[in-house]
């Protein structure tokens, strides 16, 4: 009997993964839970249970995560509007999008993306992008410890 629930959670753990990896892949795309779980050929509530058990966070959590990592380098690029990178990241709302961007990065992404060109000036951006890193799960407002 163990050894058919360890299979079941090791293939479990497999489609998991394929379901991550599909969202960092597509983040762009529509995707939902319910989609995400098609996919991967489980319920949406199994998936949702899973994934958060796996990763400490939703799929939803987690994708939004990968959009805001991404509008994150798009707004230091300087060259799009907050709206623009909104829609180029996959946010079919911009309010949902500034309102998840502040509760991330905690600023919202028009005052984000005026002080970033000034912060990160000089820094070599594969610097920048670990600098600029975006905390999960509202960590940045969590009270943590100031590196200065």
């Amino acid at each position: 009997m163990a050894g058919t629930a360890d299979e079941q959670r090791l293939r479990d753990l497999a489609r998991l993964r394929r379901v991550r990896d599909r969202i960092d892949r597509e983040y762009a795309q529509p995707l939902d839970v319910e989609a995400l779980a098609r996919g991967a050929h489980m319920s949406a509530g199994h998936l949702s249970r899973e994934f958060r058990r796996a990763y400490g966070e939703s799929p939803y959590s987690y994708l939004m995560t990968r959009r805001i990592e991404r509008a994150m380098a798009l707004l230091r690029r300087g060259d799009l509007g907050v709206t623009e990178v909104c829609f180029a990241v996959g946010c079919q709302s911009l309010g949902t999008f500034s309102t998840r961007f502040t509760e991330l990065v905690g600023v919202p992404p028009s005052v984000y993306r005026r002080e970033a060109a000034r912060a990160t000036e000089g820094i070599p951006s594969c610097l920048s992008k670990q600098v600029t890193r975006p905390v999960r799960n509202r960590e940045a407002r969590a009270g943590a410890p100031s590196l200065a």
